[in-house]
């Protein structure tokens, strides 16, 4: 059983829990994934590590409400464990000396790109990043960000905190000021704001990794529930990734597949409140 050290809410329907798991803490790496599992007969859902501190022995996931599932992990305290809790899996990202990299990040999606930075920090390189979220009450971690970075650039889309817009304007123009000089690009976030990084960076030929949030059962290869397509190839997210070239992923495949239990994640989730008479 994993313990859950502290909750909180980030921001609105955005969680923050940091969970005593030391054997896990001193293995795991920037861009891997866990699964979790809140209860004997809860749903197995896939988070990406987003901080570890191997002298606590802690591990830290951040997840958005949006299902049953995810829904009864926010109404978990500390003291509280997790059933399962097992990770890390997938791949990590490739940490090296790039020179320049921009992380791009869109609303819950900067959790996964903290870690990712920190590292590419430490490695050297001098770090742009770009965070983005619909207005600001959904920005979080932002001092985080800062932190690790030599460049930050906070966008919304209504203008209510940092600059208006989408980010993948200053994105566009960071490439065609000093396109030459980025070695990488990492975007991660919702599926349309990673599927727009990639078609932005693409004309300047950088490489852009996105991080791919399919849907998952198991985590380790077995159900084929996470395939996607890249560069033609059908590959599995969990095993094959998470991380792949946004240049060569179907969106549109992997949109529609994301979208295949929108109805039974509401109806899952509503009749789970009317039981427990929320």
């Amino acid at each position: 059983m994993y313990e859950i050290i502290s909750m909180k809410e980030l921001v609105p329907d955005i969680f923050e829990a940091v969970v005593k798991a030391p054997e896990m803490a001193k293995k795991a790496k920037a861009g891997e994934f866990l699964i979790v599992m809140a209860d004997e007969k809860g749903e197995r859902i896939p988070l990406t590590v987003a901080d570890y501190d191997r002298e606590a022995g802690t591990i830290t996931i951040v997840f958005m409400t949006i299902g049953k599932s995810t829904y009864k992990l926010s109404k978990m305290k500390a003291g509280d464990s997790y059933y399962a809790f097992v990770g890390p899996l997938g791949h990590a990202s490739e940490i090296k000396d790039y020179g320049t990299v921009i992380c791009v990040a869109g609303g819950v999606g900067t959790a996964p790109i903290y870690p990712i930075a920190r590292a590419l920090k430490e490695a050297g390189n001098k770090i742009i990043t770009i965070q983005g979220a619909r207005n600001k009450d959904l920005i979080f971690w932002e001092d985080k960000m800062a932190s690790v970075s030599d460049e930050h650039i906070v966008m919304t889309d209504d203008g209510t905190h940092g600059r208006k817009g989408l980010v993948t304007e200053p994105l566009k123009e960071i490439l065609e000021r000093d396109g030459d000089k980025v070695g990488i690009i990492y975007a991660i976030g919702p599926i349309p704001m990673m599927k727009f990084s990639a078609l932005t960076s693409k004309p300047f030929g950088n490489l852009t990794m996105v991080s791919l949030n399919s849907i998952m059962v198991d985590g380790t290869g077995m159900c084929g529930g996470c395939r996607c397509e890249v560069k033609g190839e059908t590959k599995f997210t969990c095993v094959d990734g998470p991380e792949f070239d946004g240049h060569q992923v179907d969106w549109n495949l992997l949109g529609s597949r994301q979208r295949i239990y929108l109805d039974q994640e509401k109806e899952s989730l509503d009749n789970y409140k009317a039981e427990e008479g929320l």
